[in-house]
């Protein structure tokens, strides 16, 4: 049945007690229409295993003549990804008139520039997918908006008009823009942009209509929904409107529902903000999110790299700690979007993430900033390719090295507590594309180049391609990452400190006590390491035989170990 009595507990804490007896039955007749959601054809109503790999990519990444989009990304994922990843986030694709798809005009269709909603059937036959749930903002240009302006009934409080000029200096800002936007003299409130109108969860009506969408978003074959910029949900004047109270027991009212409607669905919660806010989406463990971005692995990673010093990331990895043994991480270290600063803030000093910033403009990057509340600008995000930004700037041309960088740095990223994502342009080996930049006026588009699927094949079938060398090293690693239960994404992690140049932790399965220590040199010297294995793993090692999983190779438990220049080392242990 129905969990009536905490929905009715949450809308009266969002809307009071008159009306939330009058919503919850608005809610349940709106409930009652759905059809009963089928699980899709690869979808688990359960929990996520060491094998589930999420594939991050635009609706148009693979372009070809005579072809829909999205029918030429399912020909392309089916034939080279049916092995390597399992889940699809098809980045915004619906009709939108900004931001590369953030700015969404029609929540139900799919653009028709880039197919149907059958092409996305398609997709959901071979791969489990994520689907946007763009919540916070619409476009200026949708019908919700439009009707507002004409002063609509229905629409007269769906978005937040603002008078007699209070006070927003409180309100935290993710980009140098203006809060306000007029529109026909409305001072309409537009957190990200004037073409993104910000919803007004203060009316119980926008929330209605929302729950009915991403209702029709798990018929459609989403099994994951993004929260996207979820954090700016609910504003109150005189508040820095971010994370706010209200907006996690609208999470928690989206959690409930799909718990009663369609348990398979996992909510995962994107919020580019400083760690311990960021983990605050979890709830309690079984009340919000299922899954949150690990926004603060991207910046760690690349300081990490930086430096050759595995300190704070050895710290940080060794206080992640999870609510319950049913949420977990969802790690990257690319996306559509650049490398964010805040999370990091408290976690690294201003001068490493000073050093952070010079770093990423030495090597043709660009840095976005945002409006602090006094009216100083500071910097909030990093826009630049992850490979260039590990490209050294004294490795003469060697491309090998830029190669081995950039799967430790991967390697890195499998092996820490979670559910990895990997970017389209990370998987396939793609360098910036500064020229975008120039084109769009927008930092980010250094990192969202549309491919041939023409000149992608003939990358990939050369050898010598970097395409083809950084694929064909990420891939053997996630193979090797799908063949051990120790990378159960609910597991269990210990970290060791064996040089400052190793990062190294042990993972472990709660379910098949299955154990991987995984060693990474993040350094562009041989690192030599004195290794306890049985102390290591917890037991005799006496008849067991050590196998290093990256490379097939036996390890004799007294023989000095040493890891060459960026090398990987899974090993587990063997009983004999």
């Amino acid at each position: 049945m129905p969990n009536n009595t905490l929905w009715l507990e949450i809308l009266t804490q969002l809307y009071g007690k008159p009306a939330a007896s009058t919503l919850l039955e608005s809610l349940q007749a709106r409930l009652d229409t759905f059809p009963v959601i089928l699980l899709s054809p690869v979808a688990r109503d359960g929990q996520l295993n060491h094998k589930d790999v999420m594939l991050i990519t635009y609706g148009d990444q693979v372009t070809e003549p005579g072809n829909a989009p999205l029918t030429s990304l399912a020909d392309f994922c089916e034939e080279y990804l049916h092995d390597l990843v399992n889940c699809i986030h098809i980045l915004p694709f619906y009709p939108y008139t900004s931001d590369d798809g953030f700015s969404v005009s029609d929540y139900r269709q799919v653009d028709p520039n880039l197919g149907s909603w059958q092409d996305i059937e398609r997709l959901g036959q071979k791969f489990r997918l994520m689907f946007d749930g763009v919540i916070n903002h619409i476009s200026a240009q949708s019908a919700w908006f439009r009707a507002f302006l004409r002063e609509d009934p229905y629409y007269l409080d769906f978005f937040i008009s603002v008078r007699n000029d209070p006070d927003l200096s409180m309100v935290v800002r993710p980009r140098a823009l203006p809060l306000l936007t007029l529109f026909e003299g409305k001072h309409v409130w537009t957190t990200f942009s004037a073409d993104q109108v910000d919803l007004n969860y203060k009316n119980p009506q926008v929330l209605l209509e929302i729950i009915d969408l991403l209702l029709f978003y798990a018929i459609k074959g989403a099994e994951f929904i993004r929260l996207d910029a979820i954090a700016y949900l609910w504003k109150e004047i005189g508040t820095t409107c971010i994370h706010l109270p209200q907006t996690h027991l609208v999470i928690q009212l989206l959690r409930s529902i799909f718990d009663e409607i369609a348990p398979h669905i996992k909510l995962i919660s994107e919020t580019n903000v400083p760690h311990h806010n960021n983990i605050s989406y979890f709830g309690d463990g079984a009340n919000e999110a299922q899954l949150v971005y690990n926004f603060a692995l991207p910046p760690l990673v690349l300081h990490t790299m930086y430096t050759s010093d595995a300190g704070v990331l050895s710290e940080w990895a060794a206080g992640l700690q999870l609510p319950s043994g049913k949420v977990t991480f969802f790690n990257f270290l690319a996306s559509h979007d650049g490398i964010g600063i805040n999370p990091v803030r408290g976690i690294l000093p201003e001068s490493a993430i000073h050093d952070l910033v010079e770093q990423v403009r030495s090597r043709g990057g660009f840095v976005s900033e945002k409006q602090n509340s006094d009216g100083s600008l500071s910097p909030y995000e990093l826009n630049i390719n992850y490979f260039d930004a590990l490209s050294g700037l004294n490795d003469n041309g060697q491309i090998d090295i830029h190669v081995s960088r950039f799967l430790a740095a991967h390697a890195i990223m499998f092996s820490v507590i979670g559910m990895p994502g990997i970017y389209f342009h990370s998987l396939f080996g793609s360098r910036g594309w500064p020229e975008g930049v120039i084109l769009s006026g927008a930092n980010r588009t250094i990192n969202r180049q549309k491919c041939s699927r023409l000149e992608l094949e003939g990358n990939l079938s050369d050898n010598n391609h970097l395409r083809s060398r950084v694929f064909g090293g990420l891939a053997r690693l996630l193979r090797v990452r799908a063949g051990s239960l120790a990378f159960d994404p609910y597991g269990l992690q210990r970290v060791f400190n064996f040089s400052s140049s190793v990062f190294a932790l042990m993972r472990t399965s709660p379910r098949s006590g299955a154990g991987v220590l995984c060693l990474q040199n993040v350094s562009s010297f041989t690192q030599s390491l004195s290794l306890d294995f049985a102390n290591i793993f917890s037991s005799s090692t006496g008849r067991s035989v050590l196998v290093d999983l990256i490379s097939g190779k036996s390890i004799n438990h007294d023989d000095a170990f040493s890891l060459d220049p960026y090398q990987t080392c899974w090993i587990t242990i063997l009983k004999g």
